[in-house]
């Protein structure tokens, strides 16, 4: 007779939910990683990172619960560990000048999650719209708060936290929608955050 050794988390918990949490925990360190690709502009407190389009990633693949928690975990983690863009960490980053970006991360991978269970993930050109509204989300955070932090107007947030940010974005976009059916095909084309 032979004993089947399963991994801790497999043993505990039932199987799809903790396939469920790796895919969460999976995407905050995604999104940890994406955020040390990191270009100063030499105008604006606001790096282009590679964030965003990890955030776009995990809210079409995980869904609306399990995309807002993987950016919600990567937020945490940061307040702990260097996770922010080019190793930063701690509450006076979360809250800093780019602190609205990172709390738009959360609320936008719930978008693109809910509107992805609503099928606009089925395409890449019905991934797109998703996509595209996740990022108005992020700028519909992170540009007000930086006019708070740097008090400024919001014409001039709107100068330093989104006009730079635009075309690259539009970028992300498109390699997020890209690469979403290869990403369906390694979750097994389910929406885990589902079950």
């Amino acid at each position: 007779m032979t004993t089947t050794y399963l991994p801790l988390a497999s043993a505990v918990l039932p199987r799809k939910r903790a396939v469920t949490i790796a895919l969460v925990v999976g995407f905050a360190l995604l999104t940890a990683a994406a955020a040390q690709f990191k270009i100063n502009l030499p105008s604006t407190p606001v790096p282009i990172t590679g964030q965003t389009f990890a955030v776009l990633l995990a809210g079409g693949v995980l869904g609306s619960r399990a995309g807002a928690a993987s950016q919600a975990l990567y937020w945490m983690l940061g307040l702990l560990f260097p996770f922010y863009a080019d190793g930063g960490s701690g509450w006076k980053v979360a809250s800093g000048a780019t602190g609205g970006y990172l709390v738009g991360f959360i609320v936008a991978a719930w978008a693109v999650g809910f509107l992805a269970e609503r099928g606009q993930d089925r395409s890449v050109a019905s991934a797109m719209p998703a996509f595209l509204a996740g990022t108005v989300i992020i700028y519909a955070f992170g540009v007000p708060w930086l006019a708070a932090e740097l008090d400024v107007s919001w014409q001039r947030a709107m100068e330093l936290g989104a006009v730079p940010f635009i075309i690259g974005d539009l970028a992300k976009v498109a390699l997020a929608g890209l690469l979403l059916p290869g990403a369906w095909q390694i979750t097994g084309k389910r929406r885990l955050a589902r079950h």
